[in-house]
């Protein structure tokens, strides 16, 4: 519509701009290549471009500092449409609370939500750990000595492994890594007894490799696995994971908002697009705008209050 009308204003330029998107637009993932939260990305950015006019969607993987150091380029970027970022829970939050950042929730315009990927603990094929209540009893046996990957402090699997610390009553010994891909390498090469993971990740992983996933730390079993116990199948209320979601810099016109949140809209209508999601392990969660935002302020809540408890800054 828009270039129809440009066509009619020819006279009037000031009031003709292109359309959006004129030119490609990045899309920064805060975390490695081949993790979960990339392959998000990459799968969101493929049908959008199909919903925008004449898009190219650009994925740029700025890895490090927990997620740090991309939040803080998608902060930084101007806020004209042509970056966006995958944000992540509880990264996007937990940073902020923990030490001084470039960004806080305030930072971004909050598109929609696309995933909540519960957390795991898995171990190697060949560890005499085979259970929730094997891990427990091995924690408690050699307190602070049963070590866990995770990818980086403050990161989902961090805050993971502090809540799962808390419920149990029992020290691990978190080791941080640049993300999930990182951490699953070194489970696989023995490198630490166990590594934390979202679902969709765990699966990847595992697949055809010596590797096993424990538990679950979700409110119910899991659809992609119904047979892995959750914690609270083992009496630990232990809820851990996350969301990923599309955002953008603070101050992006609300046309453009509109634009990408009709495009994602539309994406979670799109045979090809749920199909992907499926084969790749992502457990879609589809929020909107504003369901989304009152969704990362209940997180921000719950992490405020697990900070005043145990701190995952060390």
């Amino acid at each position: 519509m828009k270039k129809v009308l440009c066509g009619a204003l020819l006279a009037l330029p000031t009031l003709c701009s292109a359309a959006y998107p004129a030119h490609p637009i990045n899309l920064i993932v805060p975390f490695p290549a081949g993790a979960g939260s990339d392959q998000t990305a990459r799968t969101i950015a493929a049908c959008m471009e199909t919903k925008l006019d004449s898009a190219r969607i650009v994925v740029l993987n700025k890895p490090g500092a927990s997620g740090d150091i991309g939040l803080t380029a998608l902060a930084r970027a101007e806020p004209d449409g042509y970056t966006i970022g995958l944000v992540n829970t509880p990264g996007v939050i937990s940073l902020p609370i923990e030490r001084k950042t470039a960004y806080t929730l305030e930072s971004f315009d909050f598109i929609a939500n696309l995933v909540e990927d519960p957390g795991t603990i898995s171990v190697h094929a060949d560890s005499p750990i085979h259970s929730i209540q094997d891990l427990i009893a091995a924690a408690k046996a050699k307190p602070g000595e049963i070590t866990v990957g995770t990818q980086g402090v403050g990161s989902a699997g961090h805050i993971s492994a502090l809540s799962l610390e808390h419920a149990a009553g029992i020290q691990l010994s978190p080791v941080p890594f640049q993300g999930a891909a990182p951490a699953s390498v070194a489970l696989l090469g023995k490198v630490v007894d166990s590594t934390m993971a979202n679902l969709g990740e765990a699966i990847t992983f595992a697949s055809g490799k010596p590797w096993r996933i424990v538990g679950v730390m979700g409110d119910k079993r899991a659809e992609q696995a119904p047979d892995i116990p959750t914690f609270h199948d083992a009496g630990y209320e232990v809820i851990g994971g996350s969301m990923r979601g599309l955002a953008g810099p603070r101050g992006m016109p609300a046309e453009v908002i509109a634009d990408l949140s009709r495009a994602v809209d539309e994406c979670n209508r799109d045979q090809t697009y749920l199909s992907r999601a499926k084969a790749s392990f992502q457990p879609l969660r589809y929020l909107k705008r504003d369901d989304y935002i009152a969704s990362l302020k209940a997180v921000d809540r719950q992490l405020r209050e697990l900070w005043t408890v145990k701190p995952w800054q060390q």
